[in-house]
């Protein structure tokens, strides 16, 4: 397999620390992969994420794309081919629909054909959303069914890698349960590579998966 993501000797300080969050870091993402990472709270996780989307500059090293550095990438050439899904869910105020569609509104996205109502409503179903219907209030959704409209409208932009920041960390079991499956899904059955941060004890099963802990300002491979 190729590498898709690579991070090499990269050094993240936040604006006014006396230290760096993390020293010399390096990371092979290879295509198709499952990366789970964890680590003690405040330990850079999440900044490592925001780092790979541009959202953040490190003080030194460098993240490449496909071998591309990412510094160099235009933001929205960048942004259409990894997706960041947030901890908390996003949704305007509007419908279902609306809400997954929203990304094609944007000026980057103009060139790119929106999915029809019937592609949307079979999407339903795979993202264990059936039922609600595409014209619900997306703000009356629980925070759960958030969660998976948040990544089904995601996937809709066909990304190649997922940054997925604590998507369940606001869930309850059975909701935890649903994402953990549509993640598993993804990475298995459509060979979506995913990069994602968790506190939880999930690990799925595969030679695809690899466990990494982020402590004391290191990334360490775990067993």
């Amino acid at each position: 397999m190729a590498a898709i993501l690579e991070i090499r000797d990269l050094t993240f300080t936040h604006e006014g620390a006396s230290e760096p969050l993390f020293r010399e870091l390096s990371l092979s993402v290879e295509e198709g992969q499952h990366i789970l990472l964890k680590g003690p709270s405040g330990s850079g996780k999440s900044s490592l994420l925001r780092l790979i989307c541009r959202l953040a500059a490190p003080d030194s090293g460098i993240i490449r794309y496909r071998g591309t550095p990412v510094s160099e990438m235009p933001p929205a050439t960048l942004r259409s081919r990894v997706a960041y899904v947030a901890q908390i869910p996003r949704m305007v105020d509007g419908t279902l629909e609306e809400n997954l569609l929203l990304p094609f509104a944007f000026a980057s996205n103009a060139r790119r054909s929106a999915p029809d109502r019937a592609l949307l409503e079979r999407m339903l179903d795979e993202f264990y959303l059936g039922g609600i219907g595409l014209d619900r209030p997306a703000m009356k959704l629980s925070t759960g069914q958030q969660q998976r409209v948040a990544l089904l409208r995601t996937l809709l932009l066909e990304p190649d890698l997922l940054l997925l920041d604590e998507p369940t960390s606001a869930l309850d079991p059975e909701s935890a349960a649903m994402v953990f499956s549509i993640m598993e899904r993804l990475n298995r059955e459509k060979g979506k590579t995913l990069l994602t941060v968790t506190h939880s004890d999930y690990r799925p099963e595969g030679p695809q998966v690899a466990l990494y802990r982020i402590e004391n300002r290191t990334l360490s491979l775990q067993p």
